[in-house]
This record gives structure tokens, sequence and C-alpha cells, in this order.
């Protein structure tokens, strides 16, 4: 399983998420663009979001595993 999230502070999330070794972030111009594309990673199997995100300037994923924290 996946994790998918936005946010505005990227180092400090995956901070907060257990810093999981496939961190992959990218950066959006937009809010409109950034919610797009979190909704379009979830509608794919296997992969899950957070609350709402915290901000939108940063999307990134990593895979669910016994060492990261989802529910930050």
């Amino acid at each position: 399983m996946k994790y998918v999230g936005l946010t505005d502070v990227p180092v400090e999330r995956k901070k907060a998420h257990g810093s999981p070794s496939d961190w992959a972030q990218r950066s959006f111009a937009t809010e409109n663009e950034a919610r797009d594309w979190e909704k379009a990673i979830l509608a794919r199997p296997g992969y899950q979001g957070g609350p709402g995100g915290k901000g939108w300037r940063y999307g990134y994923t990593y895979t669910i595993g016994p060492y990261t924290l989802e529910d930050v």
C-alpha cells in the first residue's frame, strides 16, 4: 500500500512520516494542479491518503511499512 499527501513543508512531513526510504515528491505551481494530482493518484489501486493534506505546494508518496506513520 502507498500513501499520498500534499504539504508546504516536505522536509518536516517526511520526518513526521518516519523518513521513508522510498519518499518521492514533486512540486506544483497551483493548488488546483496539486489537488487534481492527489485525486488522480488516490484513484489508483493501492493508494491511500491522509486527512485533507497540509498545504499543496508539494505532493509526496511513499510505501506504508512498519516504521511509517500515516496519521500525522
